[in-house]
């Protein structure tokens, strides 16, 4: 699968949602057994976005999908939360019926696990772009907030997500036993060969003078005169 292919599916996890379909009758316990059930497809479709995007093993084109996956999601999280709000969802309510709101609420859901699972495979990419974001900050922080009130994440293999991504990105203070699952014990994540490290260290080297560039670039110009426009 090609690094193009590999972008579109990534992208695609974060503006498709699954939407329970919920009887008016239907108490809120019913209601969130369907949606779980509906959750965990699309979780299989994460896991899978992602296997793809790890196997790549190329760190230059992780963190290009990564950018451009983040911004997508992050953007789709605020219009959801905005749309929520504006509706006065809660959280730890029943599932909206209305489609527009059913649509912002697995939304905030399936982004917010997706996005820790992102965050604790690729942690330095991810710290990267998120720490110099405090809008992003914000975003992630109500998300996690939202979603541990829904109850989706109270069962089932995936009870552990929020905490851990919570810790990794400094949200929470870090617990003494904390340990990232995708950590080994020579403290590397997944990119574990030397090839990989060096080629990390050599892209981080890159950003780090683009953005000197882009600063410079940002300075005092010479306005034009009125003869030059």
């Amino acid at each position: 699968m090609d690094v193009l292919q590999i972008c579109v599916i990534v992208i695609s996890m974060c503006f498709t949602a699954f939407r329970p379909s919920i009887g008016q009758k239907q108490n809120l316990d019913s209601s969130l057994e369907i949606y779980r059930k509906l959750f965990e497809t699309k979780r299989k479709d994460q896991m899978h976005a992602l296997k793809n995007m790890i196997e790549l093993n190329d760190i230059n084109q992780q963190y290009k999908i990564i950018d451009i996956m983040l911004k997508g999601l992050f953007k789709v999280l605020e219009d959801s939360k905005s749309i929520l709000i504006g509706a006065d969802v809660q959280a730890d309510g029943p599932l909206p019926h209305d489609e527009k709101l059913k649509d912002a609420y697995s939304h905030i859901v399936e982004n917010t696990a997706f996005f820790g699972d992102v965050a604790l495979r690729f942690p330095k990419i991810v710290h990267y772009y998120y720490d110099r974001n405090s809008n992003w900050n914000n975003l992630i922080r109500w998300g996690i907030s939202f979603c541990n009130q829904t109850g989706v994440f109270d069962e089932g293999p995936h009870t552990q997500l929020l905490n851990l991504m919570a810790q990794e990105l400094g949200i929470t203070e870090k617990s003494p036993d904390y340990k990232n699952p995708f950590k080994d014990e020579d403290d590397d994540f997944i990119e574990t060969t030397d090839a990989f490290r060096k080629a990390f260290k050599d892209e981080e080297k890159r950003r780090k003078k683009e953005d000197k560039r882009k600063e410079l670039r940002k300075g005092p110009r010479i306005s034009k005169t009125k003869s030059e426009l």
